[in-house]
């Protein structure tokens, strides 16, 4: 087998690789003769089938698995002889003339291909121990974890009818019938459904409308579906809903105790309390966490400066635009609406995607000299984690799953991420700062304008959502 380099510009790679047809026959014979003792043909005894006999019927089909074993064996084995590590799948040419592909089969002509690739550049780690950063905590008071066990509990209050007009907080039982120019529209109706006014269930301006209503009454509400509505074709439209009101009461006092936590499904109100308190320690946990990551991948991000994989980072690109334009598609918004033009959000998006893929590759190198691993263990509880997302087709999911290594591989990065920035947390100089919930919920504009595809997009109410209990124990 001759290898030829014939392109080494940057990251960029070509190889010329030609296995002479001498080479071909030796594999095609070797194959024949492993093939002689227990092929079956009819004339022959088993094992006695002469080879140019079994060539002639088998040759070709047997030399097209000697050249699809060299093409996948050999463009390993080669990129790692050279001490190379190829960024994304190497792109193999060999030919398309039909003529010159029979001479290879038949034994008759070199089998020559190429293999394309970009290499991922060597990385220096570099001492970190210069970084600091800040890491933002804040105490969640009793007062808050009080407050929101309360809420938590509204969901088991009861309500006693009542005579008289609805107030706000009041809980108003309705039919309703959505219409979009006079015609009622898929998922605009209901009946007996039960909405508190002020829960901001519905869509703005729906509840309000409803605030002195009685039992018994038909009204009109007339309300306009938010510019960035979940459903498109009902983003910014005007709608009406018939509603009657069927029946009218008020919220009965609810005070924390042991029954009202076991109506939620919690042992006792002592416990209610503990769960409350780690959801928003949990909370705001996540916010702390995010803050810190971000700070340490800006400082790693303005030390290593090197060229990265034009592949990769256009195939983070897709996937980033790809995100964004569905985005303003679903919203029927376009990059005008956003201040901006295409041309100016490619090219930010396009700076991003660099960025992420700098990083990722600074952070897999750093994890693999420090010997960062992701057990099996933590593999199979992220993939039983993912599985619980699509309820009815978990055994479906878990399948592909386990069959497909490359989906597996994207389970484990963002595992293998976390883990090595748990191993930098351990390197750098962290000092935590005691902050208030407004402080650390504060938007960082500077954050947000240099990275503006790790937005999410804000939260889309419902046409009319039912109420749903906040069942504390779900938390556990």
């Amino acid at each position: 087998m001759q290898v030829t380099e014939t392109l080494n510009a940057g990251l960029k790679r070509e190889i010329q690789v030609v296995v002479p047809a001498k080479d071909m026959e030796a594999r095609l014979m070797e194959r024949l003769s492993d093939a002689k003792d227990k092929v079956r043909l009819n004339g022959f005894r088993p094992g006695k089938v002469p080879l140019p006999h079994l060539r002639k019927v088998y040759g070709k089909s047997m030399m097209a698995e000697v050249v699809n074993d060299i093409l996948n064996n050999s463009t390993t084995s080669i990129i790692s002889d050279r001490g190379e590590k190829a960024a994304m799948q190497p792109e193999v040419k060999m030919t398309e003339d039909e003529k010159e592909a029979e001479k290879i089969l038949d034994g008759q002509a070199d089998f020559e291909f190429s293999i394309a690739y970009e290499v991922i550049p060597p990385i220096e780690v570099k001492d970190v121990t210069g970084i600091e950063v800040t890491r933002e905590v804040y105490d969640v008071p009793e007062t808050e974890i009080e407050e929101q066990a309360i809420r938590v509990a509204e969901s088991a209050r009861s309500y006693t009818p009542k005579a008289g007009e609805a107030e706000n907080g009041d809980r108003v039982t309705i039919d309703y019938v959505g219409k979009l120019d006079g015609e009622p529209f898929e998922g605009g109706a209901d009946t007996g459904a039960n909405l508190v006014i002020g829960s901001n269930q519905f869509i703005p301006g729906f509840e309000e409308q409803l605030v002195g209503s009685k039992a018994g009454d038909e009204k009109v509400v007339t309300v306009t579906f938010p510019v960035d509505y979940q459903a498109a074709h009902l983003a910014g439209k005007e709608a009406t809903f018939d509603v009657k009101v069927s029946e009218v009461a008020k919220g009965d006092d609810i005070e924390l105790n042991d029954d009202v936590a076991k109506a939620l499904g919690v042992e006792s109100v002592d416990r209610l309390r503990e769960i409350v308190k780690e959801q928003l320690e949990s909370q705001f946990g996540s916010v702390t966490r995010q803050k810190v990551k971000r700070q340490l991948l800006d400082a790693l991000d303005g030390t290593y400066q090197f060229e990265v994989p034009s592949k990769l980072v256009e195939a983070e690109f897709n996937n980033i635009w790809n995100q964004v334009t569905r985005d303003l598609e679903a919203a029927e918004r376009t990059f005008a609406d956003e201040d901006t033009t295409e041309e100016d959000a490619r090219a930010e998006y396009q700076r991003l995607a660099e960025r992420r893929v700098r990083l990722g590759l600074v952070l897999a190198e750093i994890g693999e000299k420090a010997g960062v691993q992701v057990s099996d263990e933590e593999m199979q509880r992220a993939l039983f984690d993912f599985v619980r997302r699509y309820p009815g087709q978990e055994q479906q999911v878990y399948e592909y799953y386990r069959n497909n290594p490359a989906a597996l591989a994207d389970l484990r990065a963002p595992i293998f991420e976390e883990k090595v920035v748990d191993h930098l947390l351990t390197e750098i100089k962290v000092t935590d700062k005691k902050v208030s919930k407004d402080e650390l919920l504060a938007d960082d504009e500077e954050e947000e304008t240099a990275k503006p595809a790790e937005k999410k997009p804000a939260a889309k109410k419902k046409a009319a959502p039912k109420k749903k209990a906040a069942k504390a124990a779900d938390a556990e």
